[in-house]
């Protein structure tokens, strides 16, 4: 009977758009990870034991496209196994979510239109990234208004965002209901991406302006007016010759950080890679600016990248700018990186990290925080199925349990994960004209 309906559901489909040029998709992704803390995203404790569990997304897409108009849907449930009952009637731990659902119209002429929730990510993902690693990943609601010709693009976005329905005000609180949602959730945002390439070089221009609510002095409740932050830069890709490959960024942040306190910062990445054969072998210095005071002096000088994937840069244990270091003493991150080809379907990632502050911590402490080492290693099984094991290890110094506040850390602080990939294609259909559904 449900296969009945499924063919018959098509049949409309096919029926209702013959003519057309038309696709139809239906994918998963499912992605279970275990993992074992010992010093994941901050310091652990001496005398404390390891975190141990295994979280799972199950993401199910579903995409339509012609030549003037294309849709997205996607939900997903992310959960730690076992935290819901076996015998439970209902999953109650609110781990179902709409992850996206946009239209999108195309105009002619390169020109389009990109309505709904949606990924917004950009160049090397720095400032605006997809942050597919954290299983929810990371979504906008927003309006784009996008050109794309040949070797140049335009994205222009909008968003703005509320608690709920309102007839009386607009106001907007990121603490709503006692969810611990990120400090950098914004009321409204307006921004404009440009790129261009010139064969061996390529360019993008990034300006993103964005609102915040002012909350009274309990932190929670919504006042009038807004304070703005502005992110700017460039992102450059230069390749010379074939396997060299050197990128920078160059991005910095002014505005308002609060009604009495202003902002003023920057971010500078300068990388180079090379690959040969089938070893790519990278060398990199990444600076994010820093404050010695918090603000103290009325101005904030502390870069954070505001939607950036930062789970890709500065370690893989995430203990600088993944949820925490915010309005902190920065960071210089010096880090070698090699990717090995182990097989046909094989490949081992080793990367180091050399961390310091930008900032000092004050009086006689070192500016030197730790050194981290990261290894993954990537195993194809099958077209759509990919095992990853990974483990990173932490050498902090004694500034990094001053900053980190942790007096007396255990002695190894590392992180081990194991994930299983598959994104498997349920369907993908593109009926020809005249020609029936089989």
């Amino acid at each position: 009977m449900r296969n009945k309906l499924f063919i018959t559901t098509l049949l409309f489909v096919a029926f209702a758009f013959r003519g057309k040029s038309q696709e139809l998709s239906i994918d998963a992704d499912i992605r279970p990870r275990l993992e074992y803390l010992n010093g994941f995203g901050n310091l652990l404790p001496d005398g404390v034991d390891a975190g141990l569990f295994i979280q799972q997304r199950s993401r199910l897409k579903f995409g339509y496209t012609t030549d003037k108009f294309s849709t997205y849907l996607s939900v997903q449930d992310v959960s730690v196994w076992g935290d819901t009952p076996q015998i439970a009637a209902a999953d109650n731990n609110n781990s179902f979510s709409l992850a996206q659902a946009w239209i999108d119209f195309k105009f002619g002429s390169g020109w389009s239109t990109k309505l709904g929730r949606q990924a917004l990510s950009y160049d090397d993902q720095r400032i605006f990234g997809g942050l597919d690693w954290a299983m929810q990943g990371r979504f906008h609601d927003a309006a784009l208004l996008k050109y794309a010709k040949e070797d140049f693009k335009l994205d222009i976005g909008i968003a703005f965002n509320q608690n709920g329905v309102s007839s009386q005000t607009t106001l907007f609180n990121p603490n709503n209901g006692g969810n611990a949602r990120a400090v950098f959730d914004y009321k409204g945002m307006v921004y404009a991406w440009l790129h261009k390439d010139w064969g061996k070089f390529s360019g993008s221009v990034l300006i993103a302006n964005n609102s915040y609510q002012n909350l009274g002095d309990d932190g929670q409740t919504p006042v009038d007016g807004n304070v703005n932050r502005q992110t700017f830069g460039t992102h450059l890709v230069a390749k010379p010759i074939k396997g060299l490959s050197i990128a920078a960024n160059l991005y910095g942040q002014t505005g308002e950080f609060t009604e009495d306190v202003d902002l003023s910062a920057y971010n500078a990445m300068l990388e180079i890679t090379y690959k040969p054969g089938k070893t790519l072998f990278g060398l990199g210095f990444e600076t994010l600016s820093g404050d010695e005071n918090g603000g103290a002096d009325g101005e904030i000088e502390s870069f954070f990248p505001i939607f950036g994937t930062n789970h890709k840069f500065n370690g893989y244990m995430d203990y600088f700018y993944v949820g925490n270091h915010a309005n902190n003493i920065g960071l210089n991150d010096i880090y070698a990186k090699t990717v090995i080809k182990t097989g046909e379907k094989s490949s081992l990632l080793l990367k180091a990290h050399y961390f310091s502050g930008a900032e000092s911590l004050g009086g006689d402490v070192d500016d030197y925080l730790g050194t981290e080492i990261d290894i993954v290693f990537s195993q194809k099984l099958l077209a759509f199925a990919t095992l990853k094991i990974g483990y990173s290890h932490m050498f902090a110094s004694d500034s990094m349990e001053i900053l980190k506040g942790v007096p007396e850390p255990a002695d190894n602080q590392f992180w081990g994960w194991a994930m299983l990939v598959v994104k498997p294609n349920f369907l993908k259909w593109s009926p020809k004209p005249g020609i029936p559904l089989e």
